[in-house]
Order: structure tokens, then C-alpha cells, then sequence
């Protein structure tokens, strides 16, 4: 049986506004604009690298991987940042995440010893952290981050997609 699952690097404006188009569709917090855009202008200045996924010849998701993190631990120490892995909902369970994940480790290898990834600390992220783990990436030790900023003992924080940890993997 044929692998259903296909990976492309974005590449022009047409799949960058495809992503637009279907980010739009499927999550109701995502705001149309020049988001994708964006990431087209760094895949092309060699800043970035964002993987489109087809599931079936259907866009199902894409991700980033990142040479300029905004996190300071991963940017001062020239890790890239694997960013945003998104597998719209119906895609889900289907060996997509898992596959563009080895895919942006084999790229990230020809640069860097260490990938990372930052991970979000509540509940709709469990499935993330179990499976980040299980491949292999650990804390890198640096604690809770909110806006990349570290969050000190003591200090209130709000708990929304910005509270992250980091994990790290040897490749």
C-alpha cells in the first residue's frame, strides 16, 4: 500500500495562501493576514523551513522549523526551533505529526546536534507532551516560559498558549 502522507516545503505565494485559506476554515482563534506570507519570505531567505502536509493529496497540516527561535536559550545557542505542528483535527491519529517531525529532525541534523521544541503546559497539549517524549526530547532545564520571557517564583502568569516549556532532542 502506497503512503498516503506527502511532504512539500512551501514554495510560492499560491500554498501560502492555501495554509491561509485553511487555517481560516478549520480554527476559529486563527486570523487571516500575511502570516504565511511571511513564513514564504524566510523559507526563501533560508530562515525557515515550513512543511506542508497532504494527506491523500489534501492539505492536512504543516509546521516550521526554525533557524532564529524566539526562545534565547535555543536562539543564543543556535538550536532550531521545531514551531506551530499543526495537523487539522480530521487528519488527527494518522502518522502525519510523527512523519513531519522526522522529516524536520533530518533537516535540522545536517546543521545541529540538538533540536528543540516548545510545548504548551495545559490540557489540549497533553497529546503533544506524551508524544514529544516519547520520541526522544527531554526538558532542557530552563523551567516555565511565558512570551519567552522566564516565569520566577512567585510571579502570576496567565495559563493560555504562551506558557510553554522547552524540550530538547540529541540527533
Amino acid at each position: 500500500m502506497t503512503n498516503p502522507i506527502t511532504l512539500k516545503q512551501l514554495t510560492n505565494q499560491e500554498e501560502a495562501s492555501l495554509l491561509d485559506q485553511e487555517f481560516l476554515k478549520k480554527y476559529p482563534w486563527y486570523t487571516s493576514g500575511d502570516y504565511f506570507l511571511t513564513c514564504l519570505e524566510e523559507n526563501q531567505q533560508g530562515r525557515r523551513v515550513t512543511l506542508m502536509c497532504y494527506y491523500a493529496d489534501t492539505l492536512a497540516g504543516c509546521c516550521h522549523l526554525l533557524y532564529d527561535s524566539s526562545y534565547p536559550h535555543f536562539n543564543q545557542n543556535n538550536i532550531p526551533e521545531i514551531n506551530d505542528l499543526n495537523v487539522f483535527p480530521e487528519f488527527r491519529r494518522k502518522g502525519i505529526a510523527s512523519s513531519i517531525l522526522d522529516e524536520l529532525e533530518q533537516i535540522a541534523s545536517e546543521s545541529s546536534q540538538i533540536i528543540g521544541i516548545g510545548v504548551g503546559l495545559y490540557k489540549d497539549y497533553g497529546a503533544a507532551q506524551v508524544m514529544y517524549t516519547s520520541r526522544g526530547y527531554v526538558l532542557d532545564g530552563k523551567g516555565m516560559m511565558y512570551n519567552h520571557a522566564e516565569v520566577k517564583p512567585g510571579e502570576q502568569v496567565r495559563v493560555d498558549d504562551d506558557l510553554l516549556i522547552y524540550l530538547i532532542k540529541q540527533l
